[in-house]
């Protein structure tokens, strides 16, 4: 029997190398007919063919940001196909749209009666077929975490969060992440980066969770820029994968300022704003927002990142670390306009991350921090 190497809301099998376990970890879900959720790129580097499995269909037409048409889509694939179960394979797009047809499989639409902030978490039950996640991104942690986010045919961005909708298993494969270029390899460690931060910030009383998501800062402030400078380095990949998986098991304290901002950004289908890209920009004006809130976090932040004198220094130093891996600086640079941010404040205020950032929020505020980002 196939042991995990860690079994915390689920079970995970972490290692370089583990993507053969594939087919003995199916066996164990009792999945037979696999649909195979990924996205068009990585279905023609050959990445479904290296999963080592005879899939029952395979679905990849999936956004940058998913959508509710494509999840759709590829529940029609998953009943015409007569699947048991999901494997999703790729960074958080092909993962929370997996997730979000895993439950449809089962649940009776529309999906937007899911979504977190719409009352949907007591009408997701534990009445789901089978979901092995397999990572190609260490960013996202949705491999473990309890959300699918999903712009809605309603146009908004919303979370479909609960503990049903973790996977049943995370096969996280270093190895698969090698091949990422070096922008999406950057814009996805400051994901992970930004998740390790808001959930350590969030005032919820959770210390298991502050002590991981603490730990993986730590890992991917040394490693991130070591994944860059060596590509091929399996250990950096190794400590990215983890530190991504880390942030999303702290996920259940909360996020914040960082992920209500980019989330209603995020659902612009007309610029294909990539998420994590979106973190890097908000992540320096957001520590320095809430620095008066929650300056003991900051200050363990600094320590573990090697920065003395406080948090003006700590963002001062996301940015520099932002420049040193080539993130954008500001909205503007990522192709945005004043008319683009129409809005955005009024609708992050209603993000399901907005209650648990360490400082209360109106519509000011978050127009404020838009303004500074742009």
């Amino acid at each position: 029997m196939k042991l995990p190497t860690i079994s915390y809301l689920t079970d995970v099998y972490f290692g370089s190398g583990e993507i053969e376990s594939l087919s003995q970890i199916l066996d164990q879900c009792g999945l037979q007919r696999p649909l195979v959720v990924t996205d068009e790129g990585l279905l023609q580097l050959g990445m479904v063919d290296r999963l080592g499995i005879v899939p029952q269909g395979v679905f990849s037409d999936i956004p940058t940001n998913p959508t509710e048409g494509s999840v759709l889509a590829g529940l029609s694939v998953y009943r015409e196909q007569q699947c048991d179960g999901v494997v999703a394979l790729g960074g958080g797009s092909p993962l929370d749209c997996a997730k979000c047809i895993s439950l449809l499989a089962t649940h009776p639409g529309p999906l937007e009666q899911y979504a977190l902030i719409r009352g949907g978490a007591s009408r997701i039950t534990a009445n789901k077929p089978p979901l092995i996640a397999i990572p190609t991104t260490a960013g996202t942690g949705s491999e473990v975490g309890r959300a699918a986010l999903v712009t809605l045919q309603s146009g908004c961005k919303l979370g479909v969060i609960s503990k049903y909708m973790i996977p049943t298993a995370a096969l996280c494969d270093p190895q698969l992440t090698i091949d990422m270029p070096p922008q999406l390899t950057a814009a996805t460690g400051m994901d992970a980066i930004s998740h390790c931060v808001e959930t350590y910030c969030s005032p919820k009383f959770n210390p298991v969770a502050d002590a991981i998501a603490l730990d993986g800062l730590e890992r991917a402030w040394r490693a991130l820029p070591a994944t860059l400078e060596a590509p091929n380095d399996i250990e950096a990949r190794s400590q990215m994968m983890m530190a991504a998986l880390q942030g999303a098991l702290a996920f259940q304290k909360g996020l914040g300022l960082i992920h209500s901002l980019s989330h209603p950004l995020g659902a612009l289908t007309e610029k294909r704003l990539h998420h994590g890209t979106l973190n890097a920009v908000f992540l320096p004006h957001v520590i320095r927002f809430n620095a008066a809130a929650c300056p003991d976090k900051l200050a363990a932040m600094c320590d573990v990142v090697g920065i003395k004198d406080g948090s003006e220094r700590l963002a001062d130093a996301f940015a520099a670390l932002n420049e040193r891996i080539g993130m954008p600086a500001t909205l503007r640079d990522m192709g945005m306009s004043e008319q683009d941010l129409e809005g955005i404040a009024e609708a992050a205020v209603e993000d399901h991350s907005t209650p648990s950032n360490p400082r209360p929020l109106t519509v000011e505020d978050c127009r404020a921090v838009l303004t500074a980002a742009f």
